[in-house]
């Protein structure tokens, strides 16, 4: 890999981080924000599902629109609308301007993300592209599990108003180093809209969808409950579980290596192997839970798990519509959203009726529906044994 190949996914990853710390970083800091604007916690819960509902929506339709547009010039558009909500949502006066200045960058947030995804893969030869997706995807881990953590203590130590400009830092940093050093990316052939879209008509493009809605359903539908679970099961203090949910992050992008590397040389029986190691996990947390010790141990590899399930659900769509990447990688983020709220719907009733500690078996569930889509998408792509 060249310099500037490095430098470009280097920035790639880092505007990923970006879009993704702003879209989960507002979990941990809820709280004060129902402090601030006077409402319920529930209510300030709108800035998290109202921004997944806007990135499921957009999805399939945003990237590709967008898909003839120069990559640079539809990369500064999406972090400049970044960089403004978050600006606006730190001197926000009243709840519905802060709402709106989440929910309308969030409509954005599917073109970014399917387009660092194709471009670090077209930036390397065609062997090496997993690896080189499974770098953006530690941006993506950053995001989504330790961007919580780092928000929640700059909350805690200064403000939520520091917390928020944290968001804004991020990704106006994200835009100016797009703007300097990457360069200008022309669309050189273009797919018509209807080519694209025709990938739909393939029932392995639907089974993929469906094994991303339920293998990201497994991992983040009880990923949202981790901090509850470590305090309310396993009896955790609060230090304890943040230094886990650092664990956990950190693993996470240990996974994200570790996926490049398997999924570049032996994806499908990674594929086939990863639903029952996950699910052998959350059964050993749900018999071992209440003790710190195998928990601390299950968390990390869970961590590195959901590391490599991430990396696994981007390859189970773009490698189901290869000639349509950008589109194919939308309906992947529409497809993770989508199962990351039927996961925590899952879990949430689960904990209602049974209590925290059975949220792992809505995880066991989605896992074996996950697999079960994997088996007949694998099926109908190829005729022939599964290359193992």
């Amino acid at each position: 890999m060249t310099r500037s190949n490095r430098m470009l996914i280097f920035i790639l990853t880092v505007g990923v981080f970006g879009i993704l710390n702003t879209e989960m970083g507002v979990i941990g800091l809820l709280p004060a924000v129902a402090d601030r604007y006077g409402i319920s916690v529930s209510q300030a819960g709108w800035l998290v599902s109202g921004f997944a509902l806007a990135v499921a929506a957009s999805g399939p339709i945003l990237p590709l629109l967008c898909s003839g547009l120069n990559r640079k010039t539809a990369m500064l558009l999406v972090l400049g609308a970044f960089a403004l909500g978050n600006v606006v949502s730190l001197f926000a006066t009243d709840f519905s301007m802060a709402l709106a200045a989440r929910v309308l960058p969030a409509f954005l947030h599917p073109v970014y993300c399917s387009l660092a995804f194709t471009v670090a893969a077209g930036s390397v030869r065609q062997e090496d592209a997993p690896k080189a997706v499974s770098k953006v995807f530690i941006g993506v881990s950053a995001g989504m599990v330790v961007g919580v953590p780092i928000a929640s203590f700059l909350a805690s130590a200064a403000s939520l108003q520091v917390a928020m400009a944290f968001f804004a830092a991020v990704n106006i940093a994200v835009f100016l180093a797009t703007l300097l050093f990457v360069p200008s990316m022309p669309v050189k052939e273009r797919m018509s809209y209807g080519a694209q879209i025709a990938v739909l008509k393939k029932s392995a493009v639907w089974l993929s969808i469906a094994a991303v809605l339920f293998i990201n359903a497994a991992i983040f539908g009880v990923y949202s409950y981790l901090a509850e679970y470590l305090g309310t099961v396993t009896q955790l203090s609060a230090n304890a579980v943040s230094i886990l949910l650092f664990v956990f992050g950190g693993a996470n992008m240990i996974g994200n290596v570790v996926a490049g590397r398997l999924l570049s040389h032996r994806a499908n029986r990674s594929m086939i192997v990863f639903p029952f190691m996950l699910a052998a996990v959350y059964l050993l947390l749900f018999f071992t839970g209440q003790f710190s010790l195998p928990t601390a141990i299950l968390t990390l590899v869970w961590g590195i798990l959901a590391g490599f399930g991430s990396n696994m659900n981007q390859y189970v769509m773009a490698s189901a519509a290869p000639d349509a990447p950008d589109f194919a990688n939308g309906l992947f983020l529409t497809s993770a959203n989508l199962g990351v709220t039927f996961g925590a719907s899952a879990g949430g009733l689960l904990i209602a009726e049974w209590g925290t500690s059975y949220v792992v078996l809505a995880g066991v569930l989605s896992l074996v529906l996950g697999y079960i889509a994997v088996l007949l998408r694998n099926r109908v792509l190829s005729t022939a044994p599964l290359h193992l």
